[in-house]
């Protein structure tokens, strides 16, 4: 009986201890947002300030264009989420659905790019923005950032799971492969669509080296390169700094406080059949 007892308490205890280690800079995050500028560097360090400056925040978002930053980021994010998921289920369409030659050994040549990591391809795809005219523009950050190798897999390991039945029925009825992919297909998706979206929101958000590279003038940068302006030659105004980020990552933890049911479903759900 001790035996039986002790396992759990011992499991408990270390997984508490692993989250408590996680949630450490995410508290002194916090707690910095709220202190004097010298306090930060008061030895030993503190997690409670002596004093909460509310005002820290004002400052913050006020000292640097944050709310052209907060628009720039809202409308990449949402142009690039709902752009990831129309060409990543077009995709997952293609390569789960349709019946043609060869379609798994292109899938798996796809898929296998995912191995190539994004800061091998930055320059040449930094060139292409450029030949194309679009340095400080939306499209440079939208444009890369609606293709997901990820993406089309998860929804194809979906789609996978769909009856082919579906299919052959509505071909019967006349319909076409448009029809069946948003008529049939995409409604039985939400919960593997709910997943990329989360995941995709959560990536674009919180992207930083890429609209750096493609961004010159203050008026185009999203909140990530923002609030690394805090940042000058001689010190860092950890305060000001740690207050940004807070602001910019309540959006990240309300999006997946509200739609981790839909995360969680899709999850489950997207490694049934491989």
């Amino acid at each position: 009986m001790k035996k039986s007892i002790f396992k759990p308490v011992l499991t408990y205890f270390i997984l508490g201890a692993g989250a408590l280690t996680m949630l450490i800079p995410f508290i002194w995050m916090v707690s910095t947002s709220f202190m004097g500028e010298l306090e930060v560097y008061q030895f030993p360090p503190k997690f409670i300030p002596e004093k909460i400056l509310w005002s820290n925040y004002k400052e913050a978002l006020t000292i640097l264009p944050f709310g052209r930053f907060f628009l720039n980021t809202i409308i990449i994010t949402a142009g690039a989420v709902i752009g990831q998921l129309l060409l990543c289920s077009m995709a997952a369409y293609a390569f789960s659905r349709l019946r043609y030659r060869g379609r798994d050994k292109i899938f798996a040549a796809y898929f296998a790019t995912i191995m190539i990591p994004g800061i091998v391809t930055m320059i040449p795809a930094f060139l292409i923005i450029h030949a194309f005219g679009w340095i400080n523009s939306y499209w440079a950050m939208i444009t890369p950032a609606m293709n997901s190798v990820w993406g089309i897999f998860l929804l194809r390991q979906f789609f996978m799971t769909l009856p082919k039945e579906l299919d052959d029925a509505a071909r019967m009825d006349g319909a076409n492969e448009f029809t069946i992919y948003w008529r049939i297909i995409l409604p039985l998706s939400k919960p593997a669509l709910a997943t990329l979206a989360i995941f995709s929101f959560m990536g674009i958000w919180k992207d930083f080296l890429w609209p750096l590279l493609v961004t010159t003038r203050m008026e185009m940068r999203p909140v990530e390169v923002g609030i690394a302006m805090f940042h000058t030659i001689h010190s860092i105004h950890w305060p000001h700094q740690m207050a940004a980020a807070v602001t910019v990552m309540i959006p990240i933890v309300v999006v997946f406080f509200f739609a981790q049911k839909y995360f969680i479903k899709g999850i489950a759900l997207t490694g049934i059949k491989g």
